[in-house]
């Protein structure tokens, strides 16, 4: 596993010893920080159920000013912990050992420009974190990882591969610029393109009931 793009590009992650966690694919992660990337500069990122960091690790490669992270499983903490500290990142970075339910509970409104949230697959833990936003507004944006099948309120875009999507939400600030307009992405799988004649076994990558 690595960064895709930005200055840290190429550089490799570290990935916990834990075979219920599976790392958002590349070619999805580069998809959904590509359709962010125009607003990416300078942005306060949150990354709630972090697991390696790999979402806001590539923002901050890609421009945003500092993240933070929300993870609690020890294996993904260690991770987390030393993909840091590899790309020296420990001055723009701070890591809360906490429930992410309750952390984004706790939440300010706009205390964030955009958050992340990839909880496990199918877990209601996604529908309380979607439902604290709406109320709270906690960030300008939210990306959250789910399958396909699991139903969320609509949101302004969308980016599927496979099984796997990310639907972004947003909210308008007053004085912000405008947003972009709408967009439904598909990104076809590696496997799925001329040449790769295979889609990986099981223990790659999605879907699965951790994440990165």
């Amino acid at each position: 596993m690595r960064i895709v793009g930005g200055k840290f590009a190429g550089r490799d992650l570290t990935s916990p010893n834990d075979q219920r966690v599976r790392p958002t694919a590349e070619h999805v992660r580069a998809a959904v920080l590509g359709l962010l990337q125009p607003e990416l500069e300078g942005l306060r990122v949150l990354d709630l159920f972090a697991g390696t960091g790999a979402l806001a690790l590539e923002a901050i490669s890609r421009g945003a000013k500092y993240a933070d992270f929300v993870e609690w499983r020890p294996a993904s903490l260690h991770a987390l912990k030393a993909n840091i500290a590899a790309l020296k990142l420990l001055q723009c970075t701070r890591i809360y050992k906490h429930d992410a339910i309750h952390f984004a509970d706790a939440l300010e409104e706009n205390r964030y420009d955009l958050a992340f949230c990839d909880p496990p697959y199918e877990s209601k833990q996604l529908d309380w974190i979607v439902r604290i936003w709406q109320e709270k507004r906690f960030s300008r944006i939210l990306a959250v990882e789910h399958a396909v099948s699991h139903a969320l309120p609509p949101g302004h875009s969308t980016v599927t591969s496979g099984t796997t999507r990310f639907t972004i939400y947003r909210h308008a600030l007053e004085g912000a610029p405008a947003a972009p307009s709408p967009r439904a992405l598909s990104v076809p799988e590696p496997w799925a393109r001329p040449g790769m004649s295979a889609r990986p076994r099981a223990g790659g990558h999605r879907p699965s009931s951790r994440r990165r």
